[in-house]
């Protein structure tokens, strides 16, 4: 015990490594395990902060794109959806990076890559730049969404099971904020400067990527124990809850950061007559992902509760709902119903994320007491719960995390086809219906396979 309440142990010269890290022991975890844990969750929260607003910076960075720069709004979709696309398949190398080289270590590196999308769009985003080139540098910021699936698997590893509802959420809800507060910055930039200097806007974030890579070096720790197995992701890839959960989450994170990416573009194309100017649209684009991302702790703390199977159910019946109204708002071109419906969606869908991450590692905690009663070693099922776990959240972080980019299409699409969103709206209530019977049919329907306590 004196090893691990110490807690940590210097490596090679430089290095923050813990070699003994056992949450599960209420003693380790008061002498010391809540402190460090706690002080990587802060840094970690930044740095996936900082990533989120890299990621969506074309989200805000589309609304200075004036007619000068000669790009439609399908174009401009499309420049939003690129970002998301790359950055859900960059979710599962990042998570397999923090078994591999250590969560801070990941950290830093994954921070300080952040300025490469940043210092290429301050350089191309002019006008007279190509598309082409504002596709390729847009798509670059992808980068930022692979911080969101390392900063959880690595997060996920400090906090013992009956916290990790609050702790992912906390890390996660803290992460999102970093889309609404890219819009608000973006917002001051087009109020006081105009829309002929983005560049302001990416100015500020220079220098908070180098203090938040900074911070992670120098209080962040790796943990030895989260050194994962080679096939951990293959094997949640096969099984029949990494393919579930993988759905789950394209209904909620996949909704809200597509959402968040698209809602600035909806306003404007939709109710153009409102919204007529960017900064109109900009004034309400941040507010729903800062209700959203606000929601997802609140998500993890009820499904700590009240399970979280039970807590998506009932999510989902919700956005189902929402759906519903925006639908009508658009039919009835009522602007009021259409902001309400469109925040309860983000609201619901940041409580969901929390949820539905608070399930993985229930699964597999259930699944692994049931090898247990079948003669498992247990040291061996709680090792192979923890591998799985994290495994997980970085498959169903990119999954859906490439929910954003549908969501992004469907609205380009429906768009094209009928100059309103309807038809996407369609597809997203028929999606949440989806989820809804899926979640019951997997997590409470009444069987004899029917895990407990997820």
């Amino acid at each position: 015990m004196s090893a691990a309440t110490e807690a940590v142990t210097t490596g090679r010269t430089g290095s923050r490594r813990i070699e003994d890290w056992d949450p599960e022991d209420n003693e380790f975890w008061t002498l010391a395990g809540a402190r460090i844990a706690r002080r990587n969750l802060v840094h970690s929260v930044l740095s996936e902060h900082i990533g989120f607003s890299v990621w969506s910076l074309w989200s805000v960075l589309v609304l200075f794109l004036g007619p000068e720069y000669h790009i439609d709004a399908a174009g401009k979709f499309t420049l939003t959806a690129l970002p998301t696309a790359l950055g859900s398949v960059l979710r599962i190398p990042y998570t397999a990076a923090v078994a591999r080289f250590g969560g801070r270590n990941w950290t830093v590196f994954s921070a300080l890559l952040l300025l490469v999308p940043t210092v290429l769009a301050g350089i191309v985003l002019k006008p007279g730049v190509s598309y082409g080139t504002l596709l390729a540098v847009a798509a670059v910021a992808g980068v930022g969404g692979g911080n969101f699936a390392s900063s959880m698997a690595n997060i996920n590893a400090f906090y013992p099971q009956r916290l990790k509802g609050w702790a992912l959420g906390v890390n996660a809800g803290g992460g999102n904020l970093g889309v609404p507060a890219v819009q608000l910055l973006g917002l001051l930039v087009l109020a006081t400067a105009g829309a002929a200097h983005p560049r302001l806007l990416i100015l500020v974030y220079l220098p908070l990527i180098v203090l938040v890579a900074l911070g992670a070096a120098l209080r962040m720790d790796n943990l030895a124990t989260a050194r994962g197995e080679r096939g951990a992701i293959r094997e949640v890839l096969g099984s029949p809850h990494g393919r579930v959960m993988s759905l789950l989450y394209i209904g909620t994170f996949g909704s809200f950061i597509g959402f968040g990416f698209a809602f600035g573009q909806v306003l404007q194309v939709q109710f153009h007559q409102q919204f007529d100017t960017p900064v109109k649209a900009a004034a309400l684009t941040f507010l729903g992902p800062l209700l959203g991302s606000l929601s997802r702790p609140l998500g993890g703390l009820l499904a700590d509760r009240y399970g979280g199977a039970r807590v998506t159910f009932w999510t989902f019946a919700a956005m189902a709902v929402g759906a519903g109204a925006v639908l009508e708002a658009s039919r009835q071109h009522s602007l009021a119903l259409f902001l309400g419906g469109f925040v309860a969606l983000f609201v619901l869908s940041g409580a969901g994320n929390g949820s539905t991450y608070k399930m993985i590692p229930a699964i597999f905690r259930a699944t692994a007491r049931a090898e247990i009663a079948e003669g498992a070693v247990p040291a061996e099922a709680e090792r192979r719960s923890r591998r799985r776990t994290t495994a997980l959240i970085g498959v169903a972080g990119a999954i859906g995390a490439f929910g954003g980019v549908l969501v992004n299409l469907a609205f380009r699409q429906s768009f094209l086809e009928t100059g309103n969103g309807q038809a996407a709206y369609v597809a997203f209530l028929g999606y949440y219906a989806l989820c809804l019977a899926l979640t019951w049919a997997c997590y409470l329907r009444r069987s004899a396979h029917r895990l407990p306590d997820v």
